[in-house]
């Protein structure tokens, strides 16, 4: 193993030191950003990243973990927030494909190609709201505010309740760490969001309409046995996940271009490489620096390094996405790459759900 590294040495610029693990070949050790009693494996190649996230032997479930906090089994934990656990993204198959298949007929490419006059909409709204400021704050003013309202019209929230979804929302998603201290400070806004949850809900078993809420009901009452509590996990799974990706895509991206005038200058003068750089900007800009950890299912060996049943393996899919080995020039931005398979997605059987609507947000 390398010599531990701190997790505290990665938010100002974290590329110096992928590049180094990178150059090792070799696994290395940080400080658990999901439990803090453990230490933690990295893995920064593309190729080991690329093949964990689709080899069975590693498991999404932390109750494959050996060793540390166990979260589930918490007294002063309430019993519903225990039942998020078993959401989409921290189950295995055959219940995570269940329930991916549940939430996918309520996903579906149609759903999200009927929302792009919506999202036009609402960009449009955002920008005219700060046009006539002297300054602006794009995180604040348009990055946040653009998925959260997207996905209160996804899941058909009331116009009268959204002013009061939002505040819940931003609220959670600004800090959904899974930190014990972050899980009580977080529980009087957990609470009104499961309140607004089971309201909605309830009103969807009445009036159904076309929207994600009515679908993930319609889906359960079909008998597929979605119960209460995971339609609840669901939605809340789909408020973090869906916003998270897309505001720091917008974010990282604009910095990424402002930093490389030059590729701001060509998309400008050529628009229509804007599909072509969103995925060069996933790729470079990295939305999302890490997955959901895995753990080992079993002693094994992987890069030359043995790995123990219930070791913690945590995939900086950043780091992957800037391996030289894969990438040409990986270090720079260059918004015409042409292959271009990045992991901002993720990879197998988790690939992200929402790729397309956070694509469309970005575009």
């Amino acid at each position: 193993m390398t010599t531990a590294i701190s997790a505290q040495q990665f938010p100002a610029n974290p590329y110096p030191v992928y590049t180094a693990f990178r150059k090792e070949q070799k696994l290395g050790t940080m400080d658990n950003p999901f439990d803090a009693s453990l230490d933690a494996t990295v893995v920064t190649r593309y190729a080991d990243v690329a093949a964990i996230l689709k080899d069975s032997r590693f498991s999404n479930d932390r109750r494959n973990q050996v060793g540390g906090f166990d979260f589930a089994n918490a007294w002063w934990v309430p019993n519903f927030y225990k039942a998020l656990s078993s959401n989409l993204l921290s189950t295995d198959a055959p219940d995570h494909t269940r329930l991916r298949n549940l939430v996918h007929k309520g996903f579906t490419p149609r759903m999200v190609r009927n929302l792009d006059a919506q999202i036009v909409r609402i960009t449009t709204a955002l920008l005219d709201n700060m046009a006539g400021n002297p300054e602006v704050d794009l995180m604040k003013d348009f990055a946040l505010p653009l998925p959260l309202i997207v996905i209160s019209e996804m899941m058909g929230v009331p116009e009268r309740d959204r002013e009061h979804f939002h505040k819940l929302s931003a609220a959670f998603v600004e800090d959904p760490g899974g930190s014990r201290f972050t899980i009580l400070k977080q529980m009087p806004t957990f609470f009104g969001l499961q309140r607004f949850f089971k309201k909605l809900i309830q009103s969807k078993r009445q009036n159904p309409g076309d929207d994600l809420t009515s679908a993930l009901v319609q889906a359960e009452e079909a008998g597929d046995r979605l119960s209460e509590n995971e339609l609840i996990a669901m939605l809340f799974l789909l408020l973090v996940a869906g916003h998270e990706t897309t505001v720091n895509l917008i974010g990282n991206g604009m910095l990424a271009l402002l930093e490389n005038p030059d590729q701001l200058e060509k998309l400008k003068q050529q628009p229509d490489l804007i599909d072509s750089a969103i995925e060069e900007l996933l790729r470079y800009a990295n939305p999302v620096q890490y997955v959901i950890p895995r753990f080992a299912k079993e002693d094994l060996e992987l890069n030359g390094n043995r790995l123990h049943k219930g070791e913690m393996l945590i995939l900086f899919i950043a780091a992957a996405n800037r391996d030289e080995a894969v990438f040409e020039n990986a270090e720079q931005l260059d918004i015409t790459r042409s292959p271009n398979k990045h992991l901002a997605f993720g990879n197998g059987i988790h690939y992200c759900l929402g790729a397309p609507l956070a694509r469309l947000e970005a575009k």
